[in-house]
């Protein structure tokens, strides 16, 4: 992630630091506004389930829209063409998943956080414990990525290039983040997604505009040039590219792409912007806008990167330090200079701190709500007091954590985290979530081994993968220690998780149907949801 920002030079420090400072500032006057009505445990960990499918739609856009999204789709795609494409199809298809399987059952099922819909029908502390310990690997693996890569960028856009001065830079990013949460918790994170979702499409839509009229606003006229730049012969508009070398990349991206469809479905920080909304028609709207906009987003990644290849030179792009991840800021400076690089660079920024927001606010009521509250306190706590109060200290925690491992990790390649992340929750979080609303035997037994199983095979095959070490784009490019061949274990972890779901519930002797009827009746019809309308 740290490499997303090498490649940004040629801007401004003193217009950069104004542009950061400006959006700082801003955003921190609207979180403190949110946060004048943020007095219950509802009003944290859901906003008050106040915000309409559009706006929380327009949130998740933001929550999910990642830097690693902005600036490495658009880069994939000027340096490999087709293949790199295929990312923004499966990052897209993965809503598919979310919206007919997760987004309104989960809704109506749960209250704040996974561990709830898990624990309507099972044995509630162990279950609760499973889910809140899945959550915080997927929250901690993201969050690191998110810090390293908002380090390196800040750094480079600030002219700093000393360890103490990215680990000054890395700390403030982590402090304002922090700020966000402790503040404004869901509601102000919320708007700041909402704030941060608009500048991003705003300024993708922006360049892609101005990248097209400069071919006539012809497509094939933008792909020819980029083609011919690249050497012609149909370079970059045939597949194989990046995934057509060998067998090994083509499952490679196979297992890539399961995570990232499955995955999606999975983020804890993703499901829990579906309890922000009233109803499970409008968790259902909130999707569908999600779709629409990321959707949207993905499209103008098609022009950006195409647009870099012909503008700037896929040559140009992969010898830039910051290789790939350059593609959009270099485009940004050779269409506005310093004033569009500037902006396009405070959009990342904000991409970077509306993700780790929403990760820290998800990672503190994961473990406030259902290892304080109902684990250690057995449901026995006053929720509008102690158990924010834990949420808020959590977060603190978690930020600080946070700042350390970005600190000790911003000289490294940690792009895998983000993919391990992605690969934990489709192995870990999906199989249980879809066992628990759709087959009527899942039990206790069967949610642990699923859980647990799936976390322990995806870390055990990422760390022998060539994802950490064996290749020159290894974590760890001094040593060989990968026994596994593929950087992203989805092909493998999801299935086995699966399969260790329906295993021990086969070897357990635990029957909790009688729960099973009143929760499919409440998935489907939202009756005695949390501000349930049956009408």
């Amino acid at each position: 992630m740290t490499e997303l920002a090498q490649g940004v030079e040629g801007g401004s420090p003193a217009l950069n630091i104004s542009i950061f400072a400006l959006f700082v500032v801003v955003t921190l006057v609207i979180v403190f506004r949110a946060s004048r009505n943020t007095r219950t445990a509802s009003d944290y960990y859901a906003a008050g389930r106040a915000f309409t499918g559009p706006q929380n739609g327009t949130a998740i856009a933001g929550d999910y829209l990642s830097a690693a999204s902005f600036l490495g789709i658009a880069g994939a795609i000027a340096v490999y063409g087709y293949d790199g494409f295929l990312y923004s199809i499966g990052f897209l298809v993965a809503w598919l998943v979310a919206l007919l399987l997760v987004a309104e059952l989960l809704r109506n099922t749960g209250k704040f956080t996974m561990g709830d819909v898990l624990a309507f029908r099972m044995r509630q502390r162990p279950v609760r414990a499973a889910a809140a310990t899945s959550t915080l690997a997927v929250s901690f693996f993201y969050l690191l990525a998110q810090m390293a890569g908002a380090g390196g960028l800040v750094s480079l856009l600030l002219g700093i290039d000393t360890d103490a001065g990215q680990a000054v830079v890395i700390a403030v990013v982590g402090i304002v983040m922090i700020t966000y949460v402790l503040v404004g918790g869901m509601k102000g994170t919320t708007w700041v997604q909402i704030i941060k979702a608009a500048l991003l499409i705003a300024g993708a839509f922006g360049m892609t505009v101005w990248v097209l009229g400069r071919y006539g606003f012809n497509l094939s006229e933008l792909l020819g040039a980029a083609s011919e730049r690249a050497g012609g012969d149909g370079a970059l508009l045939n597949p194989g590219e990046r995934y057509g070398a060998s067998s090994t990349t083509q499952l490679d991206f196979l297992s890539l792409g399961i995570a990232l469809v499955l995955g999606t479905a999975g983020l804890p920080h993703v499901l829990m912007r579906f309890y922000t909304v009233p109803t499970a028609k409008e968790a259902r709207r909130s999707v569908v806008w999600a779709i629409v906009l990321i959707g949207l987003f993905y499209l103008f990644t098609l022009a950006l990167g195409y647009g870099a290849a012909a503008i700037v030179g896929s040559d140009t792009i992969s010898n830039a330090p910051g290789g790939e991840n350059s593609a959009a800021p270099l485009l940004a400076e050779a269409l506005g200079g310093p004033l569009l690089l500037g902006f396009i660079a405070a959009v990342a920024f904000a991409t970077i701190l509306a993700v780790v927001a929403g990760l820290t606010i998800t990672a503190s009521a994961s473990f406030a709500h259902d290892v304080y509250a109902n684990v250690i306190k057995r449901g026995k706590v006053d929720s509008k007091n102690s158990e924010v109060r834990v949420a808020r200290i959590t977060a603190c925690v978690i930020g600080a954590i946070a700042i350390i491992g970005g600190i000790l990790a911003k000289d490294q390649n940690v792009a895998f985290l983000v993919a391990l992340a992605f690969a934990v929750a489709a192995s870990a979080n999906l199989p249980t979530i879809l066992y628990s609303l759709f087959w009527k035997r899942f039990n206790t037994s069967g949610a642990l081994w699923s859980i647990y199983g799936g976390l322990a095979v995806t870390i055990v095959l990422i760390v022998f993968s060539p994802a950490v070490s064996g290749t020159e784009r290894s974590m760890f490019t001094g040593v060989d220690f990968h026994l596994f061949p593929l950087s992203n274990p989805g092909l493998v972890s999801i299935p086995v998780s699966f399969f260790l779901g329906w295993l021990g519930t086969v070897l357990s002797k635990e029957h909790m149907e009688d729960k099973y009827q009143e929760m499919e009746v409440r998935a489907l019809t939202g009756a005695g949801a949390e501000k349930a309308t049956t009408h």
